[in-house]
């Protein structure tokens, strides 16, 4: 387990539910949703943007107010030293809203910096087997009578086979289709149109 040091920071490319996961552990956080740093970068910016010894980890979710200036800043983080650590919530390339896919974590944040610091993110997320023994750890759950119920192939139903959960059940209602299971070679053991299918089979 990860034990953060209590004298750094977090610098976060990400929303409120980032910052109060952090809140919660009590881990201090700059960037985020700081009106600063939703701010365009302007000339004065390139001088004061530099490496910063409390940053220890740059962290990076989905960002809907991605900028050039937040890239600017945790690029620089990263680069400063390899000891700052470089955590991802989620590689999500896109996620559904209104019927149409739009970018995810994994492309407003993550890939951008992948590239620019020339290091991979530590995924925290599904698929990541980190999370799944993070949840075991703290909660009493039978791994034999515990569901993955998601949308999405590579994370949610990927999260859990190789989690070995007692079952996956993808729904189409999301991402992924039946069509991109033998594209994706990845099978859930169950298929729903929609989570309100349930009720029908409750009659």
């Amino acid at each position: 387990m990860l034990r953060f040091p209590k004298d750094k920071k977090v610098y976060v490319l990400g929303e409120r539910g980032v910052e109060e996961e952090l809140e919660a552990e009590g881990i201090a956080y700059v960037g985020g949703t700081s009106p600063d740093d939703r701010e365009a970068i302007e000339e004065g910016d390139y001088e004061t943007i530099k490496p910063d010894p409390s940053i220890g980890a740059v962290l990076c979710g989905l960002d809907q107010y991605i900028s050039y200036k937040k890239l600017s800043k945790a690029l620089v983080y990263l680069r400063q030293s390899p000891e700052v650590l470089f955590i991802a919530t989620n590689t999500d390339s896109t996620y559904p809203v209104h019927g149409k896919l739009f970018p995810g974590a994994g492309m407003t944040t993550i890939a951008p910096l992948q590239y620019g610091a020339k290091r991979q993110a530590t995924i925290c997320g599904k698929p990541s087997q980190t999370m799944m023994d993070a949840i075991f750890a703290r909660y009493e759950l039978n791994r034999g009578r515990t569901c993955m119920i998601g949308d999405r192939l590579d994370t949610d139903i990927k999260f859990g086979l190789d989690g070995k959960l007692g079952g996956t059940l993808l729904v189409l209602t999301g991402v992924s289709s039946l069509e991109d299971c033998e594209k994706e070679d990845i099978y859930p053991q169950y298929v729903m149109n929609e989570l309100g299918d349930l009720a029908v089979l409750d009659k």
